[in-house]
């Protein structure tokens, strides 16, 4: 009888709405009494300032700094403080052991994520490891490596625009144009780069999209094509991902129905793209177990597989699967999409900058003379000095990450407040880099406030800073240098339509989605 009560529907209803009276009582207690607080939209019960973030994390945090000044907030997951000051950034970059990318999160851990690799680890102890190796492991035997791979497979993208310049020509000459998508040839591009670099094998990206170009396929199989085609959208969709299972709230994904839907597609989509890391992983170890002793490749896979964890004292132990497909997402995320991005709006600012466009090519002729000579060495690359001043004022107005995630364990003073341990901070990094007060002329590109040093690289901040700043910048740097001499030394590059804007979608990265370019051979 007391069972039948309890599951009437009237009941029912009344217990539902008197747990959700006592949840938005307890959501606005919560608000009204917070420390410190700041300007910002007013959020609402469940969804927080959902409404007002949407996807798009560029323009929202634009529309912030806008409206609410230099410090503000918005509620998500959590109450999250957005600092878009370059000084108060940088305090939180600052070395520190209570400074954490973020604090446990169940989202991440339902996506797989959470305490493994560097980005999503909360362990002092696994991440302090997992950055060690990383530092060991991007030496200068893997950036030549880099070098390496990157020219070769830019002889085979160099190819299929040469392939489709006969195509649409009436002889087979150098006298072919052809109006291309720069963002889709690069994204598949830095996409080979770094699954050859981190597993040793292709994913057949800059040959997928050929494929779709031309009416004469590539000379790889089909079936190669499109196993790396799959894995490629399987790694894209869990880019995708992260901001929906970082952000929205566990009730949320669970029980809204459209958004748990949702949820669902990226959990398979995330099983499927695991299963293909752990067979990767269980095929390079039987390969080590079967090498007794032979020269073993040197991607990062190997290295993951060979690495040893200290446990304790002098106890070591092999890195566990989990740990190493961490890291192995961790390359993935770091090394692809961003550094695609990062070139997409290097080519969009120099075809907008005649003068600079010129400047950059005398360099590159300078230093680099011998036409035909592709091999290019650290030593070179090092000469191009205004070259890497563009990189880092397109890294300036157009930063590929978006926000990074400060989460502190003690309390803190920043931007004139004490903060409570536990606090969540936003750092709006293309914000602090256009930041007025501490840029001249803010808007404008301008290589040479790098270049005659009125800016010190230091400046910018996209890489991160503290014992959390990206490991990987100086490859970035040293790909989107070898980008640069590759394709500008032997390509005209001109913009198709130059009064259109950049085209890109802002999740946690400002991903370039579209970029059409005009491209010749240049003689």
């Amino acid at each position: 009888m007391i069972i039948k009560e309890i599951i009437d529907p009237i009941n029912l209803t009344k217990l539902f709405l008197t747990i959700t009276f006592i949840y938005v009582l307890n959501f606005y207690y919560r608000y009204f009494t917070r420390p410190n607080p700041l300007p910002g939209p007013f959020p609402l019960p469940f969804i927080g300032n959902l409404h007002n973030h949407g996807l798009d994390t560029n323009g929202y945090y634009e529309y912030c700094l806008k409206k609410y000044g230099d410090i503000s907030e918005v509620y998500l997951d959590h109450r999250y403080i957005i600092l878009s000051r370059p000084e108060h950034i940088k305090k939180l970059f600052a070395p520190s052991e209570f400074f954490m990318h973020q604090p446990y999160s169940q989202g991440c851990d339902e996506v797989g994520i959470e305490g493994v690799g560097l980005f999503f680890n909360g362990n002092n102890k696994s991440w302090s490891f997992n950055r060690h190796f990383f530092n060991e492991a991007l030496s200068r035997k893997l950036i030549d490596s880099t070098i390496e791979t990157i020219n070769q497979l830019y002889d085979e993208m160099s190819g299929y625009w040469q392939s489709l310049g006969n195509q649409s020509s009436s002889n087979n000459s150098n006298n072919w144009t052809i109006e291309t998508d720069f963002s889709s040839w690069f994204h598949g591009f830095t996409n080979e780069v770094t699954s050859t670099l981190t597993t040793g094998q292709r994913t057949y990206s800059i040959a997928s999209y050929y494929n779709t170009q031309s009416n004469i396929k590539s000379i790889h199989s089909n079936a190669l094509v499109e196993n790396g085609n799959k894995f490629t959208k399987a790694l894209v969709k869990f880019m995708e991902c992260l901001p929906f299972f970082t952000f929205l709230s566990p009730f949320m994904r669970h029980y809204f129905p459209i958004i748990k839907g949702q949820a669902n597609s990226y959990l398979n989509n995330r099983d499927l793209l695991f299963k293909n890391l752990d067979e990767m992983i269980k095929n390079r170890r039987n390969e080590i177990e079967k090498m007794q002793g032979a020269e073993m490749k040197s991607d990062m896979l190997t290295s993951l597989l060979t690495a040893k964890t200290v446990v304790e004292g002098d106890n070591f132990r092999p890195m566990p699967d989990k740990e190493i497909r961490g890291n192995l997402i961790d390359i993935f995320l770091g090394g692809s999409d961003t550094t695609a991005s990062l070139f997409c709006y290097i080519t969009y600012y120099v075809c907008k900058n005649p003068e600079v466009k010129q400047k950059m090519l005398s360099e590159i002729d300078s230093v680099l003379p011998n036409f035909s000579d592709k091999l290019y060495k650290q030593e070179d690359l090092k000469q191009l000095k205004y070259c890497n001043a563009i990189i880092f004022e397109a890294a300036r107005l157009m930063p590929p990450i978006a926000i990074a995630l400060r989460h502190i364990t003690k309390e803190f003073e920043i931007a004139g407040y004490k903060w409570p341990a536990g606090t969540n901070f936003h750092l709006n990094i293309k914000g602090a880099q256009r930041h007025p007060e501490f840029w001249n002329n803010p808007e404008v590109f301008n290589p040479d406030r790098f270049y005659n040093n009125e800016n010190d690289t230091s400046s910018i901040i996209i890489w991160g800073g503290g014992k959390r700043i990206c490991p990987g910048r100086s490859l970035s740097i040293v790909e989107s240098l070898l980008f640069i001499a590759l394709v500008y030394k032997n390509y005209n590059v001109e913009l198709v339509n130059p009064n259109d804007p950049l085209k890109f979608f802002s999740g946690m990265v400002i991903s370039s989605t579209e970029l059409k370019v005009r491209i010749s051979p240049r003689t």
